[in-house]
């Protein structure tokens, strides 16, 4: 890409935590009018964040989960990642796999959330499409969630860590979301409730039409199966203190963000006001119990090879997986510009 058609360019970047709809999002962003989505790429997902090498991925981090507790996933302009260079090289990547013929180019990625303000900074003129789902929905999702192609499966986690990461990943970008020029924010809920309505906003939001978005892959049931577990662990599950406790623990903290873990649910509320003098330490040590159950999960649902991954050092893993992320890129970049 020549320097001087950056000006002809918009980039709409959809963020949201994994689990949250942000891959079905994408695809119909793309499909708006004059919108280019990142296509036929050498990896297993269309995601910029694997094709390129200027900042690390979020699975280095811990992956679905995970990534947002570790500070270095928080990006911002202040990085010392955005120097002329780098920004061209990650200009450079994308554009390869964006349609020429099309000037409104969208990139998903969910580690996103926690790049705005860099991405901004690196690309001016930027638009950011922002989703946000039920905890209850993300969070279980993300414990049975697993990747082919990652550097390694998603590691089972306690459901109290991934509320946790949850509110951290939220309440980090409502901090930078202060910042930014060009946002769209809405719900899953929403987004289920009404798509057509979204899209439309979505539309005049980045400057385009949406006469080429269907309704298609959009439904409510995938979070009623949540919801309907999650009621199960509260009421019937041999460990419903541990989800009894961890519900009033973090009931507060999500209200916030116009959810709950008990409204709504058919959930008898005085079932979990009559446990409501859990002592801190003995909630304390109902989580520890939840993380030591998924620690011994991860090596019964584990093959002998990712067990072998888990035992090594996090930072043998990460150079294997650069060696061989460098070597997909420059196939990638041949094959584009091979005639």
């Amino acid at each position: 890409m020549q320097k001087d058609d950056n000006g002809r360019y918009k980039y709409v970047f959809v963020c949201g935590l994994h689990r949250s709809g942000t891959t079905v999002l994408g695809r119909n962003v793309a499909r708006l009018e004059n919108c280019t989505a990142l296509e036929n790429t050498p990896r297993f997902i269309d995601e910029g964040q694997l094709l390129q090498d200027v900042y690390r991925i979020d699975t280095e981090f811990g992956g679905a989960g995970r990534f947002g507790f570790h500070p270095r996933a928080h990006l911002t302009e202040t990085s010392d990642l955005l120097t002329p260079e780098n920004v061209a090289r990650l200009r450079t990547s994308w554009h390869l796999y964006w349609d020429k013929s099309k000037t409104i180019c969208v990139e998903k990625t969910p580690g996103n959330l926690l790049m705005t303000r860099f991405l901004q900074a690196g690309f001016p003129n930027s638009y950011f499409v922002v989703i946000r789902r039920h905890p209850i929905a993300v969070s279980m999702a993300t414990q049975g969630m697993k990747l082919p192609g990652i550097m390694w499966n998603v590691k089972i986690t306690s459901l109290h860590r991934l509320f946790e990461h949850w509110l951290r990943c939220h309440e980090l970008f409502e901090e930078d979301k202060k910042h930014l020029k060009h946002l769209y924010e809405f719900t899953y809920e929403d987004y289920i409730d009404n798509p057509a309505k979204c899209h439309q906003e979505i539309a005049a939001f980045i400057g385009t039409g949406d006469s080429e978005v269907g309704n298609a892959e959009i439904t409510g049931s995938y979070n009623k199966k949540y919801f309907d577990r999650w009621s199960k662990l509260l009421t019937r599950s041999f460990f419903k203190r541990y989800y009894q406790y961890i519900a009033r623990k973090y009931e507060p903290r999500f209200v916030k963000y116009g959810y709950s873990l008990t409204k709504g649910l058919g959930i008898d509320e005085e079932v979990l006001r009559g446990h409501g003098k859990t002592s801190a330490a003995l909630g304390a040590l109902y989580c520890l119990g939840a993380d030591a159950c998924a620690i011994l999960r991860r090596f019964e649902t584990f093959d002998l090879k990712l067990q072998i991954k888990a035992l090594l050092p996090g930072f043998i893993l990460v150079r294997i997986w650069r060696v061989r992320h460098r070597a997909l890129l420059s196939k990638g970049k041949a094959n584009v510009v091979s005639p």
